[in-house]
């Protein structure tokens, strides 16, 4: 397919990296010129406005964002009168769901369609293949879902429903991993307390052979201590929260269910910021393993 990409941070880079390779042909912009050049240098095209970005498309035009949702708007002020009836886009990044049932409503005016498409497995899953919860209406999912399907993981693709329902997927997704996460955090804490002297790197690499808790995230927390050692001394015990468990909590309260354990885990990042912990390290280890988040030292 012929379509636009917007935005060349860790993941959009990669994931325009998989659709090359797919024999996809990219028209990229980014305001950073050089991923730009990068791009470019493995065989993309490169866009130096939106508007070149729009008028290298043959209608009907396909534009994939990847920005921050803070600046999914801004992108869509310049973007939108520059679309016609008929095109399509597509925000690959973590907006709040309400943000993007009313994006949808206000391209829908024009006759454009908004495809919202939660996307997991952090920089390595936009490489490699990724998982990919997609809500939107239908026929618009239908006409991109050979894209998707280059772009996702083997049997790691589903349509979620209407606009907003793949944003609202992946935002309980991550919000279940705040859950996980802390358990794994303060179990390997309990463990490290002890006076058994354990070998953390072997119980994790135990763990994710066949235990009832073989996962990802153990496996990642394998190699953040053997990066890193297990005392973790270069990493912080502060650990930062994008968002997404917020909005999980957020909505649990709205639905009327319960969400005690994310909520908990969302007061003990928050609380971390000014009570840095070994519960806090195992946490900022995790998240910098699986989303390269940065990794903040000791000063």
């Amino acid at each position: 397919m012929k379509l636009g990409y917007v935005g060349l941070g860790k993941m959009g880079f990669n994931m325009v990296e998989r659709l090359l390779e797919k024999g996809h042909d990219v028209v990229a912009f980014d305001r950073n010129a050089d991923a730009v050049q990068e791009v470019k240098n493995k065989g993309g095209r490169p866009a130096d406005t939106l508007a070149s970005l729009v008028a290298a498309l043959p209608p009907s035009r396909l534009v994939w964002l990847m920005v921050p949702h803070q600046a999914v708007d801004i992108v869509l002020k310049e973007l939108a009168p520059l679309l016609a009836r008929g095109d399509v886009v597509v925000d690959g990044g973590n907006s709040p769901y309400k943000e993007t049932i009313r994006r949808a409503r206000e391209l829908e005016a024009r006759g454009i369609d908004f495809l919202d498409a939660g996307v997991s497995g952090g920089p390595a899953g936009a490489r490699n293949g990724a998982c990919i919860m997609a809500g939107g209406r239908k026929e618009a999912y239908q006409k991109c879902e050979a894209l998707f399907s280059d772009l996702a993981v083997p049997g790691g693709l589903g349509y979620m429903g209407r606009s907003g329902a793949g944003h609202f997927v992946k935002m309980v997704h991550n919000g279940i991993e705040y859950g996980m996460m802390q358990a794994l955090a303060e179990g390997f804490a309990v463990m490290k307390a002890s006076d058994f002297r354990l070998d953390l790197t072997k119980i994790a690499d135990v763990y994710n052979h066949r235990s009832v808790i073989e996962s990802r995230l153990v496996g990642w927390l394998e190699s953040a201590f053997l990066r890193y050692g297990e005392d973790l001394a270069e990493i912080s015990g502060s650990t930062a929260q994008s968002g997404e468990g917020l909005w999980t909590v957020e909505a649990g309260k709205e639905l009327g269910v319960p969400t005690p354990i994310i909520g908990a885990a969302l007061d003990f990042r928050t609380r971390s910021q000014e009570h840095p912990s070994y519960t806090g390290k195992v946490l900022s280890a995790m998240r910098n393993q699986f989303g390269g988040h940065e990794v903040k030292v000791k000063k």
